[in-house]
């Protein structure tokens, strides 16, 4: 490793995507019919894995993974529904979210009374189409806009539903990009996601998407301590799956995580804290955001929301956030039609990509160093660490104050990200002079104890 260390202020990303790639992958993405599990659920992972090398993990139907049992497949066809004159006025091949996700099959023609059970839409949001799931009850329905349900005249409506309940398989997948060789290890890194909502492209869609650009950029930095876990299955009860798979291991190994959820639309980022609060996952994201000016938002840990209520759940207690933009329901067009492909951008996603690289690197930069001369300051210019001539500008020298810092700081205990909050300074200027003053000899690396102890907290 250089003197530099893993951080530079000037560091600039490669293995980012184009506006046109990301496009072309909401595009690719966005028709299929996506559930918990199922045929567009493997379609999706394996779309991904062009872009990720996933493992997969097809979990067998009635596979019991924790509290919970992975679900019979869902095998979708076609659904539509017929109005009395037999014109067809919904069709799940032009829109999926025309039918309510899991729907068991059926075939018949219903009065518009009888049909009225089965129809779901938003008075509050007439124009949109709802998100509306059943996975563990057995129900069948469709969905469309309040204007168009109003509308609906008497008489007799065909309905169609060609699905099927199957012992099939649920499936999860994963990816773990190394440290580099040669280099320390600093324990793991996790970014989870999930795909299981069809045809919305920002509570579907960014977080994906994110997740896969970002394999990619990290793949392509030149050194790595870190190792950095990728997963993708369906919400909850996906992670539920890989915990009761992976959990003991994330115990001893994990370092910080965060949920990439609703992550592509035009608001600034907004990351919300995991249940203990203050862990490395927090300091990381908040230190990197401030160190490059990102516009955020600090929201409180809540037990609602996506995986990361089950990576903070007690058993476990994670040092997990997620990592959005729009909070949920905060968002008028959170699980409606209105998320779709104009409600986010590829500048959104693309800086989404580039804010997780942004944590990565203050995450690789952070160490615990100990001063090996703490007795009074140095004498700087003995080591060529400041100019043998005073001038007024010397001691405004950015350089020099950040290796006063240190060496006044690094006493064991404290970690860089410490150090930065307390100066007001980078952290890529604090690891840059922290390597340069730890080639001078004075600086060590602090106890391998207090180095594990500080990055589970």
């Amino acid at each position: 490793m250089d003197r530099a260390g893993f951080l530079r202020l000037e560091a600039s990303m490669t293995g980012l995507p184009s506006p046109d790639e990301v496009e072309g992958w909401l595009r690719r993405l966005w028709p299929i019919m996506r559930s918990i599990t199922g045929a567009g659920q493997r379609l999706t992972h394996d779309m991904l894995a062009e872009l990720v090398p996933f493992d997969h993990w097809d979990i067998p139907s009635g596979t019991r993974i924790l509290d919970w049992e992975v679900p019979r497949e869902w095998v979708f066809r076609r659904a539509t529904l017929e109005d009395p004159a037999g014109r067809r006025i919904l069709d799940a091949a032009e829109h999926t979210l025309h039918l309510v996700n899991y729907s068991q099959p059926f075939q018949g023609s219903l009065d518009l009374a009888e049909l009225q059970p089965h129809l779901h839409s938003l008075p509050d949001r007439p124009w949109a189409i709802p998100y509306v799931t059943s996975y563990y009850a057995p129900h069948w329905g469709f969905c469309l806009s309040d204007e168009m349900r109003a509308g609906l005249a008497e008489g007799r409506y065909g309905v169609t539903i060609d699905t099927e309940m199957i012992d099939g398989v649920m499936r999860v997948s994963d990816c773990v990009l190394p440290p580099s060789p040669g280099e320390e290890d600093g324990g793991e890194v996790l970014f989870s996601s999930y795909s299981c909502h069809p045809s919305m492209a920002n509570n579907e869609l960014s977080g994906p998407l994110v997740l896969a650009f970002l394999y990619r950029a990290l793949a392509a930095l030149p050194r790595r301590r870190m190792t950095y876990r990728f997963v993708l299955g369906p919400e909850n009860v996906g992670s539920i799956a890989y915990l009761s798979r992976h959990g003991e291991h994330l115990r001893q190994r994990l370092r910080a995580g965060y949920v990439l959820t609703n992550i592509g639309d035009r608001q600034p980022l907004s990351l919300k804290k995991s249940q203990r609060g203050d862990t490395l996952a927090e300091r990381a994201a908040i230190q990197a955001f401030t160190d490059r000016d990102i516009p955020h938002r600090l929201l409180d840990f809540d037990p609602r929301g996506a995986d990361e209520r089950n990576y903070c759940s007690p058993g476990y207690n994670f040092p997990v956030c997620a990592l959005m933009r729009s909070y949920f329901q905060q968002n008028p067009a959170y699980h409606t039609s209105d998320d779709n492909l104009d409600f986010v951008t590829a500048e959104s996603i693309i800086a989404a990509v580039e804010a997780c690289v942004d944590i990565c690197r203050v995450i690789e930069a952070n160490r615990i160093w100990r001063n090996t001369a703490p007795f009074g300051e140095p004498f700087f210019s003995r080591h060529d660490l400041a100019p043998t001539l005073s001038t007024p500008g010397v001691s405004a020298d950015r350089q020099l104050l950040a290796r006063r810092w240190l060496l006044n700081q690094c006493d064991g205990s404290r970690d860089i990200l410490a150090i930065a909050q307390r100066c007001h300074m980078p952290v890529a200027l604090l690891a840059e002079q922290a390597a340069i003053l730890a080639q001078a000899g004075l600086l060590a690396p602090g106890s391998d104890h207090a180095v594990s102890h500080h990055l589970r907290g």
